[in-house]
C-alpha cells in the first residue's frame, strides 16, 4: 500500500484493502482476547469459589472460550463470499406433517444459532403446513461471516424419531433440504433479461403469526432458462416483495454460475467432488438413542438437545477443516 503504483488500479486497491481489513480484524480480535485472558488469569489467582464475583469470572471465561472458538473457525474461511450475508431456504421432503414439522425444527435450530452469533434473521417467505410446521421457509441472515458459517449446512438433513403425529407411536424417518446461497453485493452485476422472467402475484398463504405477515401483494418470480423460482410475501407492498425476490434470484443465479465454473475446473483436473445440494449430509436420531452424525466428516455427538438449541459450531469447524485439507 506504500507503493505509489498501488493507487493506480482501483480493482487492486479493493482486493488489497479487503485483505488488509480482514487480517487486521483477526489480529485485533486476537490481541483483545489475549488481554481478556490475562485479566481473567489474574482474577483467578486472587479469587476463591465463595467470592460473590466468582460467577461473573466463570461467565467471562466461558465467553472467552466461545470467542476463541469463533476466531479459530474464522481462520478457516477462504472464499471472498464467506464474509458476507446468507440466504437460507429449508424445504420439506416426503412425509407430510412429519417432514413439515422437521422444517420448523431446523428453522428454530438455525434461528438460535444466528442469535448466538449476533446475526440478524429476516424471514422473506414461509408457507405453513396443513396441520403443523412449515412446508418451506426462506430467510436472510445478515452479519459478518454469516455465509462462511452457514454454507456447511447445505444439503439434506435426515430425522429419525417416534413421530408425535403417529397414534401408533412408530418410528419415522423424514428429510428436509437446506439451501444456502451467498448474498451478493450490489456491485456484482448479474444480467437478467426481462423476457426470461415470469412474474406472478398472489395472496400470502398461511395463518401469519411468527413466520409471515398476511398481505395481498406476494410475488413469485420464475427464471425460465434455469427454472429457478423465488418468492417473497413478507414485505408490506408488492414493490418491496418484488425487489427482495429479484435480489434473491440474482444471488441464486450467481451461485449457480460459480458452481458450474467450479465443476468445469474439477473436470479439467480429473477430480470428482460432490457439491450437489441434494446430498444427504447429516442424521439426527431421537430414538432409540440420541445422536447427531455428519456423514461428510464423521463428526458426531450424543448431546442432541445441545445441537437442536443451535450449538453446531463443532460440526461447522469439522467441515471447514476437511474442506481446507482437500
Amino acid at each position: 500500500m506504500a507503493e505509489t503504483s498501488f493507487w493506480d488500479s482501483s480493482s487492486v486497491q479493493e482486493d488489497v484493502l479487503q485483505d488488509y481489513k480482514k487480517h487486521k480484524n483477526v489480529l485485533e480480535s486476537y490481541r483483545e482476547l489475549e488481554n481478556r485472558l490475562q485479566d481473567a488469569e489474574e482474577l483467578t489467582a486472587l479469587m476463591e469459589s465463595k467470592d460473590p464475583d466468582f460467577k461473573d469470572l466463570l461467565r467471562e471465561v466461558k465467553e472467552i472460550s466461545q470467542a476463541v472458538e469463533d476466531l479459530d473457525i474464522r481462520l478457516l474461511f477462504q472464499e471472498k463470499e464467506d464474509r458476507g450475508d446468507a440466504i437460507v431456504t429449508i424445504h420439506s421432503g416426503a412425509g407430510g406433517t412429519e417432514s413439515q414439522d422437521w422444517v420448523d425444527m431446523l428453522f428454530r435450530l438455525y434461528t438460535r444459532f444466528c442469535e448466538g452469533k449476533g446475526f440478524e434473521v429476516q424471514v422473506t417467505d414461509a408457507l405453513e403446513g396443513d396441520e403443523a410446521g412449515l412446508k418451506h421457509v426462506t430467510f436472510l441472515v445478515k452479519g459478518e461471516y454469516a455465509y462462511g458459517y452457514l454454507k456447511s449446512e447445505r444439503g439434506v438433513h435426515r430425522l429419525i424419531r417416534i413421530s408425535p403425529f403417529d397414534s401408533n407411536k412408530r418410528r419415522h424417518t423424514t428429510f428436509a433440504l437446506v439451501e444456502i446461497t451467498a448474498d451478493i453485493d450490489d456491485d456484482i452485476q448479474v444480467e437478467i433479461s426481462p423476457v426470461d422472467l415470469r412474474i406472478e402475484t398472489f395472496r400470502s398463504g398461511g395463518a401469519g403469526g411468527q413466520h409471515v405477515n398476511v398481505t395481498d401483494s406476494a410475488v413469485r418470480i420464475i427464471h425460465l432458462p434455469t427454472g429457478i423460482t423465488v418468492q417473497c410475501q413478507n414485505e408490506r407492498s408488492q414493490h418491496q416483495n418484488k425487489a427482495v425476490a429479484m435480489h434473491i434470484l440474482k444471488a441464486r443465479i450467481h451461485e449457480r454460475m460459480l458452481t458450474e465454473q467450479q465443476e468445469k475446473m474439477q473436470a479439467k483436473k480429473g477430480e470428482h467432488k460432490d457439491i450437489a445440494w441434494g446430498s444427504q449430509i447429516r442424521t439426527y436420531v431421537f430414538h432409540p438413542y440420541t445422536m447427531v452424525k455428519d456423514h461428510r466428516t464423521g463428526h458426531e455427538t450424543g448431546n442432541l438437545q445441545r445441537v437442536m438449541d443451535g450449538e453446531i459450531s463443532d460440526f461447522i469447524e469439522a467441515y471447514l477443516k476437511k474442506e481446507r485439507s482437500l
